[in-house]
């Protein structure tokens, strides 16, 4: 017969079983983040961190799988027009919204009028270019109801083109053509996507805890998510880790899944069996304020070109698979005839590391000037790899420009984006990622009319190239954008530095994680043993 202690502690021994099962069965994963959420609103949104949480919070038509393959998302049957212009799309019937109302058609139709209307300042409304209308929309010419957009009932989206785009699907899978809950958007007014409580979404998971501003927040579950089954995990939780440093100490101890590496960590840990090197469709580059006469000076951007040597900065300063650009498009990203845009573009010359001709430059454009030295501040963000290339650049334009002087300022991402926005840097040091799968994702950029040409460089020659682009097709258009990279890399519109790779750790037993070039992860069907 059993004891009366023996059978306590057997009912404690059961409980803990019980207990630790339970714990167990809750899938929670820990992620590191190197930066804040800067908005949880589509239209808005200009950075990586905000657009990796919309993308796993709101489902548009389309998402990307690994290697960047476009698979469906709410679309479940797509059919299109034989001159390529016309898209009708049926969407999932039983899809909602976190507040448990209906995802339908207009809502997609709502997203997009808001987006290119000028009053809501969109930051990625150029990626409507090519749908009917949009252009004269965005130029205050046509109202925001005569976009190409429309539903045709309550689950038949119509889509209408101006031209065929090759890239379409791709194109769609950007934050910004995600749908809206117009209840929502209208209650919170400007205040909507500041905080997870001001936004409704509709994809996997829901962002909690998010006030606006705090590095600490969680991607839960969506009870509504019309394909809930598929996913596996509970909560993910984020932080905000701008040491690599204390982001490896934490995943060592057990208190984080995922970290990124710095470049040291990178060449230390390359053999360990939860290293990864992910590919990114990324560009880190300068860009310079063409408003300031210095900068506004060919030669001086030459000069500072040529003085930095990218083949040191990838191999002994990063050394974390990034790859040295032959053009401000990254490699892998647009192909024609199985030619790879950045390759055919890009020759050793245009971006090279060359002493002689940076003094030579250097000396012309201070002749012209009027001026005996440079002196220059290089802004960038306060992240450990943000502030070790800043450094990097910082010896390399002192050590192979005579006379000249830079002093580095490494600010938060937000404050740096901010500063970018008023024109209020000389130079500096910023990145992009593309947001589909075409040159035109980077060339765009610096049209004289994009909001992202934060340097204010203007080439009318460029701007017609760009334009003309848009009209043409097959290996006429192709021609027609490398020439425009070609032009941008002369004038030194900006500088391509390296084409970066995402060095982490990921613990073994997470498994499934999504990852893309373009979008980053998406971890809806992630699981952990």
């Amino acid at each position: 017969m059993m004891t009366k202690i023996a059978k306590t502690l057997l009912s404690l021994t059961l409980g803990l079983a019980l207990f630790g099962t339970s714990a167990q069965a809750k899938q929670t994963l820990r992620w590191s983040e190197p930066s804040e959420i800067q908005t949880l609103d589509p239209a808005l949104s200009v950075d990586t961190t905000s657009s990796e949480m919309m993308r796993n919070s709101y489902e548009g038509l389309y998402r990307f799988e690994n290697n960047g393959q476009v698979k469906k998302a709410l679309v479940k049957k797509e059919t299109r027009s034989a001159d390529g212009l016309t898209y009708t799309f049926t969407l999932q019937k039983n899809a909602k919204w976190s507040n448990g109302d209906r995802v339908t058609a207009k809502d997609f139709v709502y997203s997009w009028q808001r987006a290119v209307d000028p009053n809501t300042k969109a930051s990625n409304a150029q990626l409507f270019d090519g749908i009917k209308n949009a252009a004269a929309i965005m130029a205050g010419k046509k109202a925001p109801t005569e976009l190409g957009v429309s539903a045709v009932s309550d689950h038949t989206l119509k889509v209408e083109l101006e031209k065929p785009l090759p890239y379409f699907r791709s194109l769609v899978v950007a934050p910004i053509f995600s749908p809206l809950d117009q209840k929502a958007v209208e209650k919170y007014g400007k205040d909507y996507g500041t905080s997870a409580t001001k936004t409704v979404t509709n994809g996997p998971f829901n962002v909690k805890g998010w006030t606006g501003s705090n590095q600490k927040w969680q991607l839960v579950k969506n009870k509504h998510y019309w394909d809930k089954k598929q996913v596996k995990l509970d909560q993910i939780d984020f932080l905000v880790t701008k040491s690599t440093a204390t982001s490896y100490n934490m995943f060592q101890s057990g208190q984080l899944d995922k970290t990124d590496l710095s470049q040291d960590q990178a060449r230390q840990l390359r053999t360990n069996k939860e290293f990864i090197a992910r590919k990114q469709a990324r560009m880190q580059y300068l860009q310079f304020n063409t408003q300031d006469p210095l900068l506004k000076n060919l030669n001086v951007r030459k000069a500072l070109a040529y003085a930095i040597d990218r083949k040191q900065l990838v191999n002994s300063i990063l050394a974390d698979g990034s790859l040295r650009p032959k053009s401000f498009v990254p490699y892998d990203l647009m192909t024609y005839n199985a030619k790879d845009f950045a390759k055919v573009s890009g020759t050793k010359a245009k971006i090279s590391f060359d002493r002689k001709k940076a003094q030579h430059y250097l000396k012309l454009g201070l002749k012209e000037l009027g001026k005996d030295e440079l002196e220059l501040q290089l802004l960038g963000d306060d992240d450990d790899i943000s502030k070790k290339v800043n450094e990097y650049l910082q010896s390399q334009l002192e050590e192979n420009l005579p006379h000249t002087k830079v002093t580095t300022l490494n600010i938060n991402k937000k404050s740096r984006i901010e500063r970018m926005k008023k024109g209020e840097f000389e130079v500096v040091l910023t990145g992009w990622g593309a947001d589909y799968q075409d040159a035109t994702s980077f060339l765009n950029l610096l049209r004289s009319d994009s909001p992202y040409n934060f340097g204010k460089w203007q080439n009318p020659d460029y701007d017609k190239l760009l334009t003309s682009a848009k009209e043409q097709t097959g290996q006429k258009r192709f021609l027609t954008l490398l020439k425009a990279d070609e032009l941008l890399t002369a004038e030194q519109a900006v500088t391509p530095l390296y084409q970066p790779a995402l060095a982490t750790l990921l613990k073994k037993d997470v498994k499934h994680v999504i990852y893309a070039p373009i979008g980053g992860y998406n971890f809806k069907n992630v699981t952990l043993k």
